[in-house]
């Protein structure tokens, strides 16, 4: 017997409601539909470092496979810390189809230690009235993308908070998974 509570999802869209059961702190972290790094480089004053842990084919786990309908195979998944002087801010865990890194999008998508969201909020994407699909979670000990976090992030504490969105670069997907880790609430949002 399959339990129902495996097949939802722990994530929710902003506009649900979900986001006042957010600590307070969180919730414009959470809510903010611009560029998650010159957010948080304005709150820091300084440019982020990108700390790139892995940038390699891989599976999806059992709820990217479902937010995609079981439709992607193939996928690179990037996962980066971006941190202040060293420390860890936020890690993203990036979800970028096969599809989605082929023909012309194949040159912008070599990143090295550039952040995602250069490329994704880049001029052309400026002009963009449609706004991105944006979800938000609560994760514990028991998610995937929270076990990630663990092996990168030392004492963690749960639950972590943490928002996805789906782009689309020249109308192709990527998923981009943001885990909001307790040192970004050392800056304040401005």
């Amino acid at each position: 017997m399959i339990h129902r509570n495996r097949l939802r999802s722990a994530w929710n869209r902003v506009d649900s409601g979900e986001i006042h059961q957010a600590p307070r702190e969180w919730q414009p972290w959470l809510s903010d539909t611009g560029s998650l790094t010159q957010k948080i480089e304005k709150a820091i004053g300084q440019k982020l470092e990108v700390q790139v842990l892995r940038d390699c084919p891989q599976s999806l786990n059992s709820d990217e496979s479902r937010y995609f309908h079981f439709q992607i195979r193939r996928c690179r998944v990037r996962e980066v810390l971006l941190c202040a002087n060293g420390t860890p801010l936020v890690m993203a865990h990036s979800v970028i189809p096969t599809m989605s890194s082929s023909g012309s999008n194949h040159h912008v998508l070599r990143l090295g230690k550039k952040p995602l969201g250069a490329v994704l909020f880049s001029k052309t994407r400026k002009h963009s009235k449609a706004k991105p699909p944006r979800d938000i979670a609560r994760l514990d000990r028991s998610s995937a993308l929270w076990k990630k976090c663990a092996k990168n992030y030392a004492d963690l504490s749960s639950p972590l908070w943490a928002r996805r969105t789906l782009y689309r670069l020249k109308g192709h997907p990527i998923l981009v998974n943001e885990i909001f880790l307790p040192a970004l609430l050392a800056y304040s949002v401005g």
